[in-house]
């Protein structure tokens, strides 16, 4: 749906040339929902300015929605629907007029039907004669995305679709994004601030910086390849040696090991695993980054046990999408959205 090869863009400045988007290479197929992400700065509003036919890239070459972005701008226009993160409202026009004029400004041939269909579907059920200006924020969003797919595009440019939504209207956006995809085959082209956004929609995710692609792949590949699995082992303290006699003495010789050596005797078996890709001891607790945790987990329990070191708990947690992030550019992408 979306190939592009080596797409950049410059700015002359009062300062000299300004390189935006520095040969960008990207492929979208139809169908998916892909996230593009990127801090202020970055390129990311550039390209996607390039991929509308809003502004013409310097060089490079890409075909989107079927045709040459050169030499077929107003066929890719009439492929596509561009959803601003602005909108594009006028907030006293009625929602009826508003929706009744993008549909002839297309040619849509069965309007009325059209926009019914799109009301239903984006429950957009408010007066045809309320202006804008009158609905709530996930209405008003609702609207953009209905003017964005009136005429039935292969492909949907979606700008920060949910920025200012209550939760609740976030969720049921995102469902209205998925049933795009799974009921008409709709191909969205996603930008977000939204980590959870990006994680929960997209099948696959391009992460822009420095006007070049960083990083893709799926959020779960993404988060496997940079960051890892985080596993937290805390050893067990029964069986500890108590006051000389009494109880709590030990019972066996790995229960008699004090609890700095059992540490590290995990550490240094755990260490030697080939999905472990570093082991750090602090007190009783062991602290591992492993690859594919979940999947690997069991065995790093059995090689415990073969070391005689009795956990009490065992704990696996997942990379962020922000912790990519700041891996690949070295900067938070919330803090870069602030």
């Amino acid at each position: 749906m979306i190939e592009a090869r080596g797409l950049a863009r410059s700015f002359t400045t009062r300062h000299g040339t300004v390189e935006a988007v520095r040969g960008v290479d990207l492929s979208v197929a139809a169908g998916e929902i892909v996230g593009f992400l990127g801090p202020n700065g970055a390129g990311k509003t550039t390209t996607v300015r390039m991929l509308t036919t809003l502004l013409a890239p310097t060089a490079g070459t890409a075909t989107v929605a079927g045709c040459d972005l050169r030499a077929d701008p107003a066929g890719v226009r009439r492929g596509i629907g561009h959803v601003a993160q602005g909108g594009g409202t006028d907030p006293s026009v009625p929602v009826g007029e508003e929706l009744d004029l993008q549909a002839r400004l297309h040619g849509v041939p069965d309007r009325r039907a059209r926009i019914a269909e799109l009301c239903e579907l984006l429950e957009l059920t408010v007066p045809a004669s309320r202006p804008s200006a009158a609905l709530s924020g996930g209405q008003r969003r609702r609207l953009d995305i209905a003017l964005g797919l009136v005429h039935r595009p292969r492909l949907l440019f979606l700008d920060e679709p949910t920025t200012g939504l209550d939760p609740q209207s976030r969720g049921n956006l995102w469902e209205h994004v998925r049933s795009m995809r799974d009921r008409d085959g709709t191909t969205v082209f996603l930008t977000t601030h939204y980590l959870d956004e990006a994680d929960a929609l997209c099948d696959r995710l391009l992460i822009i910086d420095r006007g070049g692609i960083v990083a893709r792949g799926t959020p779960a590949e993404l988060k496997r390849r940079v960051a890892g699995d985080v596993v937290t082992l805390e050893l067990s303290g029964a069986g500890e040696p108590g006051p000389a006699g009494g109880e709590g003495a030990a019972s066996s010789p790995a229960s008699a090991a004090s609890p700095a050596s059992a540490a590290e005797r995990a550490r240094s078996a755990l260490a030697r695993h080939p999905a472990v890709r570093e082991a750090t001891v602090t007190g009783r607790t062991v602290r591992l980054t492993v690859q594919d945790g979940e999947r690997e987990l069991m065995g790093l329990v059995r090689s415990l046990d073969a070391a005689g070191v009795v956990l009490a708990s065992v704990s696996l947690a997942r990379p962020t999408l922000d912790d990519v992030f700041l891996a690949v550019t070295g900067r938070s992408l919330r803090d870069a959205a602030a």
